[in-house]
């Protein structure tokens, strides 16, 4: 029971840094200028750091990869 609902927060984590990175993605897409610009990539490596750390995370407790694929996790 345990192990489900740590596996459930990881996907959960997982998920919510994916969406950050995609609206981190679309900020720097939609930048204009120098200084817009430069936050934005500040913005965006912050969160495909995050994305990484939350899928090393999920490497590390052994979440299986048919069920990570079953609920669209790709690692």
């Amino acid at each position: 029971m345990l192990r489900e609902l740590e596996e459930g927060q990881i996907y959960t984590d997982i998920q919510m840094a994916k969406q950050e990175w995609e609206r981190a993605m679309r900020q720097f897409e939609d930048a204009q200028g120098q200084d817009e610009i430069d936050y934005a990539i500040y913005v965006l490596e912050a969160a495909e750091r995050k994305y990484q750390i939350h899928l090393r995370r999920a490497k590390r407790a052994k979440i299986n990869d048919a069920v990570a694929s079953e609920r669209g996790v790709s690692m």
